[in-house]
């Protein structure tokens, strides 16, 4: 676990973000359709972050009489993943894993996907006390996380899509291709959140 304690997750983030900004701003400024083969829709502009720079984490939602817990709200997205069938839950096994909390449980394991494993877990962390997170299933290169306190304001819920973002998933943003302001939109009130990796 050290190689995740080790992780200063507001200086990896400011460094990460300053990065994917140069690298992604020429095509966020852009708004020339990117060419697609015949008969596809062509993907739709992101104009990106609305950041110039890390503008930090989203803050802590508060615990409210309205809230589940953060037990009870994995249980309803399992529940949720085995009525839909679409993860594949007939393949997966039951892991106890022995976690003084549930977001390290995925270094204890030695999960294995192109995910940067010390950062995702540190991010885990922040989640599983700012947001009550709990990280409800893997399979594969698939990660399935519970929320008991989304966010329920649009900047703050633009704080979490870039930190969505800089988690390196691939299916954030890039696949399907979504602007980066309708993955924020869709973050609020949101109680599951899902990632996965090439």
């Amino acid at each position: 676990m050290d190689h995740v304690d080790a992780v200063r997750l507001e200086e990896v983030l400011a460094a990460d973000y300053a990065d994917y900004r140069r690298r992604r701003l020429p095509f966020w400024t852009d708004p020339t359709p990117v060419p697609v083969p015949e008969g596809i829709e062509p993907w739709p502009h992101d104009p990106g972050p609305p950041f110039e720079q890390w503008p930090g984490l989203a803050p802590q939602m508060p615990v409210t009489s309205v809230c589940p817990t953060p037990e009870a709200a994995a249980s309803i997205l399992l529940a949720g993943l085995i009525e839909t069938g679409e993860f594949g839950l007939g393949e997966c096994r039951l892991v106890l894993v022995p976690a003084h909390r549930g977001s390290d449980a995925l270094a204890l394991i030695g999960w294995s996907a192109e995910a940067l494993l010390p950062l995702l877990c540190a991010l885990l962390r922040s989640w599983e006390d700012r947001f009550g997170a709990q990280v409800v299933a893997v399979f594969g290169s698939e990660l399935h996380v519970s929320v008991a306190r989304p966010p329920v304001e649009a900047e703050h819920a633009n704080l979490l899509a870039l930190e969505h973002v800089l988690s390196t998933a691939d299916n954030i943003v890039d696949d399907p291709p979504t602007p980066f302001p309708e993955y924020a939109t869709d973050l609020v009130g949101r109680t599951s959140w899902s990632f996965w990796w090439d």
